[in-house]
């Protein structure tokens, strides 16, 4: 069963190391772990329903407490201190578009606010619900999960909305093929809410972000259904996929998916490479893509982050050889860590090796060869359950992410981290950060930094904590032409800076999709805008 206050399987743990633990006391002190909410003290406040009766929606204490928050910050802060806020008043089951399409119905009747639910894994705020006047419906598509037809000539899979990652890559990989999106979310994260943020999985160098996935569907809104057909690529006006995609449940609920999906490959292994430094590291990346080198990943890691990884991997001995080995080679205390995979063909998989070895060797890049990137691949999914080892020492942790072009990379970075050390050097606390580029594009990346610092005396503390840190950042990216979101999506939390990007005619355009397919409002609100 999911943890109801944390993230992933109850079952399931990745406890901090002891070197690892020192390694964050010697960093930012010794954290002072709060107390915790129990289950039974959050039911206790779950009140009455408004719902009516309807034979899809539960009105459950215990389902409603799970739906009520995501997997942000605040959204920890509020379900460990067991002051949630608004609760939902009941969770819908679908198990068919049809379905959708009546509990559309039924809410409107009841005067509901309605949430699509994906897996719950919103770190902005997605699924959150806000005080409205009426009753709040959250619709889980957790039962939909089918895949219901392939036709492998055209590569075209139909998928129900609320599949999530495994769901999707194990009826797709039984048939010889896979749609090859792996956000690290995807044990949990649904292919509807992959679209409905405009997701990046860890492999998009391959097989691409949601946006050049998603191929088509079934989206049920409160004006009736709308049906997006899959082309190869149409010039047919604006396209109707590109409004879905991104709209965060603010239009409608997508019920049925259209995907593009690639044959399996024959081969696919991650390699891990070190540079003496940050600029010389980023070079080679740069010129790697340029050149169209075909790699399916390419992550590269900041110096700070390349030191924590080597910490948090235990194996103390190994390390330590390793770090004696790259110091003999020139890789120093800068040195940065660069993950590179390659899927394919045999043949293509001997090609890429030779063209990614010449192109980052030649950047003075140090190959240690596959063992470290089998590694990254048994762990990928299991990162996230660190942030449940790290609040019961008494450590919080969140993330930010933005993309840029290359010239504005490295400002880019400096003025996030600098940033978020003003707002802790001003509390007299310290900060630990960490960064890395993990979506590679020609004339760009995408900058994914990890801050973690001590929890504050009390939840309502860390929480106006938190706020000073994530605004300080967010006016650090719209200041420095960075998007301010490259993955995550909107939500509630990115919300208040979405109109510096998008321009006041674009909010207003925005604004009018949303009036055009939910006149009333009951879709989502709060959320993108």
């Amino acid at each position: 069963m999911r943890r109801w206050n944390g993230w992933g399987e109850e079952t399931i743990d990745f406890p901090l190391a002891e070197n690892a633990y020192r390694f964050l006391v010697e960093r930012i002190g010794e954290g002072s772990p709060l107390p915790d909410a129990t289950l039974d003290d959050v039911l206790a406040q779950v009140p009455e329903s408004l719902l009516p009766d309807h034979s899809l929606v539960t009105k459950v204490p215990e389902e409603r407490i799970r739906h009520a928050r995501g997997q942000s910050l605040p959204d920890w802060l509020a379900l460990r201190s067991g002051n949630l806020g608004v609760f939902p008043d009941g969770v819908a089951y679908p198990v068919a578009s049809e379905d959708v399409r009546a509990l559309l119905v039924y809410g409107r009747e009841a005067g509901a606010v309605i949430i699509p639910y994906g897996g719950g894994t919103s770190v902005v705020g997605h699924i959150t619900p806000e005080k409205a006047e009426g009753p709040v419906l959250t619709i889980d598509m957790g039962k939909m999960t089918r895949l219901l037809s392939l036709d492998k000539e055209s590569q075209i899979a139909t998928f129900d909305a609320g599949a999530a990652g495994p769901d999707v890559e194990a009826q797709l990989r039984a048939q010889g093929y896979t749609l090859g999106h792996f956000p690290q979310s995807f044990e949990f994260s649904t292919l509807g809410g992959w679209i409905a943020t405009r997701s990046s999985g860890q492999q998009s160098l391959r097989y691409g972000r949601i946006e050049k996935l998603f191929a088509g569907g079934r989206v049920e809104t409160p004006e009736g259904t709308l049906q997006i057909p899959s082309f190869p690529a149409s010039a047919a006006g604006p396209d109707l996929r590109e409004i879905i995609l991104g709209s965060e449940g603010r239009l409608g609920v997508l019920t049925e998916i259209k995907v593009r999906v690639t044959e399996l490959p024959e081969r696919e292994r991650f390699h891990v490479m070190f540079f003496p430094d940050w600029h010389t590291a980023m070079n080679a990346v740069r010129h790697a893509i340029q050149g169209k080198t075909p790699l399916s990943m390419l992550r590269l890691s900041s110096a700070t982050e390349t030191q924590t990884q080597l910490a948090l991997a235990g194996h103390e001995r190994l390390v330590a050889w390793l770090e004696k080995l790259l110091a003999w080679r020139g890789a120093g205390a800068e040195k940065c860590m660069l993950m590179f995979g390659i899927s394919g063909t045999s043949t293509q998989y001997r090609t890429a090796l030779k063209q990614a070895l010449r192109a980052f060797r030649g950047g003075t890049g140090f190959h240690i060869g596959k063992y470290l990137g089998h590694k990254w691949v048994e762990n990928r999914f299991r990162a996230p359950y660190l942030r449940n080892s790290l609040w019961e020492k008494g450590y919080a942790v969140d993330t930010l992410e933005t993309a840029t072009d290359w010239q504005n990379v490295d400002h880019m970075v400096d003025a996030i981290e600098a940033a978020l050390r003003g707002v802790l050097a001003r509390e007299r606390e310290r900060i630990h950060i960490f960064t890395h580029l993990s979506h590679i594009y020609s004339q760009g990346a995408s900058i994914y930094t990890t801050y973690l610092f001590r929890v504050g005396k009390t939840h309502q503390e860390t929480f106006a904590l938190w706020e000073h840190l994530k605004s300080a950042a967010s006016q650090a990216i719209i200041e420095n032409h960075g998007t301010i979101s490259h993955q995550h999506g909107v939500g509630i939390d990115h919300a208040p800076y979405l109109a510096a990007e998008k321009g006041e005619l674009g909010i207003a355009a925005i604004k009018t999709l949303c009036r055009q397919f939910d006149p009333e409002g009951m879709m989502n609100p709060g959320k993108l805008v």
